[in-house]
């Protein structure tokens, strides 16, 4: 199974489909203290969906940080 993190593939050989919150612990190395959202093929999902959505070969998530600026 190959997934997509913000462009970059992760592949996973012994997975068919792994939670979105799985699929988070492959990019962030630490814990992450700061908000961001979460997109599972062009749709966002919800911190509580986190542990139920799944994500299957090819799919592809987009990790989104706020950006502060004026």
């Amino acid at each position: 199974m190959n997934i997509h993190i913000n462009g970059k593939a992760y592949p996973l050989s012994n997975e068919t489909h792994i939670s979105v919150s799985s699929a988070l612990t492959l990019h962030f190395i630490e814990p992450q203290q700061s908000t961001f959202a979460v997109a599972l093929n062009g749709d966002f999902v919800g911190k509580s969906d986190y542990d139920t959505t799944m994500v299957k070969n090819g799919d592809s998530l987009d990790v989104l940080q706020p950006i502060q600026g004026g």
